[in-house]
């Protein structure tokens, strides 16, 4: 009988060992705005699942997106004036 041994380290191994490096962390915070108010319009929207949105609820969730698409362009425009690496 011949036994069956894995010929290759597991695929995981080295992933298990660690967090995030500093420069995922980084990119984290520079998207944090738009992860909360992504966040902020899932929340309004939530609220008017369950029954007919008010004035007020409309209000809510317009304001909500126009902080979701200033969040996007704000961080557009972070990523577009950042310096490349590399030389010149």
């Amino acid at each position: 009988m011949k036994t069956i041994a894995a010929l290759q380290d597991l695929v995981t191994a080295a992933s298990l060992d660690g967090g995030p490096s500093t420069a995922e962390l980084d990119a984290i915070v520079q998207e944090m705005p738009v992860i909360l108010a992504d966040v902020e319009l899932l929340d309004a929207q939530i609220m008017t699942l369950d029954r007919t949105p008010t004035e007020l609820d409309e209000r809510r969730i317009r304001r909500a997106r126009n902080r979701v698409m200033a969040a996007r362009r704000d961080l557009t425009n972070l990523a577009a004036t950042a310096p490349m690496g590399g030389a010149a």
